[in-house]
């Protein structure tokens, strides 16, 4: 209530006697506007996986989701992650919604390293989120933190699917926003059934809370009839490879900051832009724009063509790109180490299922020590320590790791336990020190790690480490490289062009056609 309708309110409760049988309804007005506009509700799912299709291991069922946790709700779903916790945050200091959670998966084991989710998996957890829906209805609008590069078998668009199904119970008029990462695969089919796409802008995601907290204020402005979203999708016609698509760099960064810029001048714009996921095969693979403006849908076609035309413009550098080889890394390695640029950090980046062996090969041939790998994916060894009831402290002499096509050949260390446990949201992990000061963790599925000290099991000390070699394209700067803990950065290129590669031509699409996508061909409407 404004300071005018207060001041309102208090005159009229001044009225003579002669007028206060005929004041009482004003003065029963001014009693309910002294508590505030009428409360909101606000339904609030997660539902994210950035799946690669090409990954090896079969698809992913209902159980592989719920090995790492039931589905949960209230705040245990509230503080799940940076998008669900800044949205939630955001709105609560509003002091007008009520949050209304669904029962939602946390996270399925394996990560980015799954493979294609079933339809029945998928139905069974939307299913869940739309019964405890309508069981809760009504609902002023719906919030879905969701990825963007969700893959599943016999639908095509899973985001737009679940948008779509959710519209179907809540009706046309209640708002509804998504939140993803920008590697989604997106095209105009999720705001067909939504109101909101917020992507995060920088990658590592730095801005996750942020894209939480801005659906939150969209989704309030439009409940209270003050934005109408008026949106506008373009397909720039370009796929790239994810380790292309790190925002500290041009033309990534560019990209991201010329969204910023129509944001900031254009009041109530919002400009989201997907980089692409090329490891799913799925049909609105590659990058998007999208576009969302307040009622202005002349407005929303002007920036979605302006980002269109400037990313086609750039696209060169921001598809086409070459990184060493395993050996060659290794002479790149050493030779930092003898310059005293340590500690080097090495993005394994194409290793998507986590058990290449290649780097370590090489970097043991070229004689490189205190080495950190972190970490090998490596279920077999890990099983056999367990059934032989190992312990840290035990010799160690079995082979880690290369059991897919990427990862080459399984190699034998020999060396000593020092940890054995749980670690990495992992019921076992083991940590084994070999040859030179060289230590290897193994995980029985891929881990990205991004922190030095992430691996701080035991009495293992990350300084006592020069090279550190992780499972990671970009991610892994969060702690290595843009804390300015490693002076040294290398990226490393698979031997052969398997998943995870530059050479996207190599993988055996089904569902997306490359000969109409940049690099690799010319876009339709750009011919």
């Amino acid at each position: 209530m404004s300071p005018g309708s207060a001041r309102s309110c208090a005159g009229r409760r001044g009225l003579s006697a002669l007028l206060l049988a005929a004041s009482v309804t004003l003065l029963v007005a001014c009693a309910d506007d002294s508590r505030g506009p009428e409360r909101l509700r606000f339904a609030v799912a997660a539902f994210q996986h950035e799946t690669c299709t090409f990954c090896p291991g079969g698809d992913t069922e209902i159980e592989d989701w719920l090995r790492v946790s039931e589905p949960v709700s209230g705040e245990a779903l509230l503080g799940s992650g940076d998008y669900v916790g800044g949205f939630a945050q955001r709105a609560r200091e509003f002091g007008d919604v009520e949050l209304v959670t669904l029962s939602s998966p946390l996270g399925v084991f394996g990560g980015s390293s799954r493979s294609w989710n079933t339809k029945a998996t998928f139905d069974h957890f939307v299913d869940i989120m739309l019964a405890e829906l309508r069981d809760q209805l009504p609902v002023d609008a719906v919030y879905l933190a969701l990825h963007g590069a969700m893959a599943v078998r016999d639908v095509p668009r899973p985001e737009a699917e679940i948008a779509r199904r959710f519209r179907e119970v809540v009706g046309p008029d209640v708002p509804i926003a998504g939140t993803f990462d920008l590697h989604g695969n997106e095209d105009g089919e999720f705001l067909e059934h939504a109101d909101f796409a917020f992507v995060t802008k920088r990658f590592p995601h730095y801005d996750a809370y942020i894209q939480g907290e801005r659906a939150a204020r969209a989704l309030r402005l439009a409940a209270r009839g003050e934005y109408q979203a008026t949106t506008a999708t373009r397909k720039p016609g370009i796929i790239t490879a994810t380790v292309l698509q790190w925002t500290g760099q041009s033309p990534s960064m560019d990209i991201m900051e010329r969204a910023r810029r129509w944001e900031s001048r254009e009041d109530d714009a919002y400009v989201s832009v997907f980089f692409g996921f090329p490891w799913s095969d799925v049909p609105d693979v590659g990058a998007t724009v999208h576009v969302m403006t307040n009622g202005d849908q002349a407005l929303a076609d002007e920036i979605a063509d302006d980002m269109d035309d400037f990313i086609w413009r750039v696209r060169e550098d921001f598809a086409l790109g070459g990184y060493p080889g395993p050996e060659e890394a290794a002479a790149i390695v050493a030779d930092a180490i003898a310059q005293g640029e340590v500690p080097v950090a090495v993005g394994d980046y194409s290793d998507r299922p986590g058990d290449a062996t290649h780097i370590l090969k090489a970097f043991e041939a070229a004689g490189i020590g205190r080495v950190l790998y972190g970490t090998i994916t490596s279920p077999a060894a890990l099983e056999a320590l367990a059934e032989s009831g190992a312990q840290a402290g035990d010799a160690f002499d079995m082979e880690i790791g290369g059991f897919t096509p990427s990862g080459g050949a399984p190699h034998r260390i020999t060396g000593v336990i020092q940890y054995l446990g749980a670690g990495f949201s992992y019921d076992l992990i083991a940590a084994v020190s070999f040859g030179d000061g060289n230590l290897v963790f193994l995980t029985p599925a891929y881990e990205q790690v991004l922190y030095p000290d992430d691996f701080r099991y035991g009495d293992i000390d990350p300084a006592d480490y020069e090279v550190f070699v992780v499972k990671s394209r970009v991610h892994f700067r969060r702690g290595f490289d843009e804390t300015g803990y490693a002076p040294t950065i290398v990226l490393v290129q698979a031997p052969e062009p398997f998943v995870g590669t530059t050479f996207l031509d190599a993988l055996p699409y089904e569902h997306v056609d490359l000969s109409g996508l940049y690099p690799y061909g010319v876009p339709a409407n750009r011919r």
